[in-house]
């Protein structure tokens, strides 16, 4: 499994919409409104040989309110 984090600026007025219909999907580990350039940060573990790009597309982009995406890989945890 990779982790991933994922922020995510949503329009105006939809945050909280937005993270329920991440939540409904049951695709992450984490979930959190934050404050700064994006309003949501998401942590998630994709299946090792999946490729990233492909199921953050599939998984997470069509959820209407989601404005721009900043994903983060990481490669070791200490």
């Amino acid at each position: 499994m990779n982790c991933v984090f994922v922020q995510i600026r949503c329009t105006p007025g939809t945050a909280y919409r937005v993270a329920k219909d991440i939540t409904l999907r049951e695709i992450h580990s984490e979930l959190y409104s934050t404050s700064g350039e994006f309003d949501l940060l998401l942590k998630l573990y994709i299946p090792a040989g999946d490729d990233v790009g492909k199921f953050i597309n599939d998984n997470l982009l069509d959820i209407a309110g989601i404005e721009r995406t900043l994903t983060t890989l990481t490669f070791r945890a200490f």
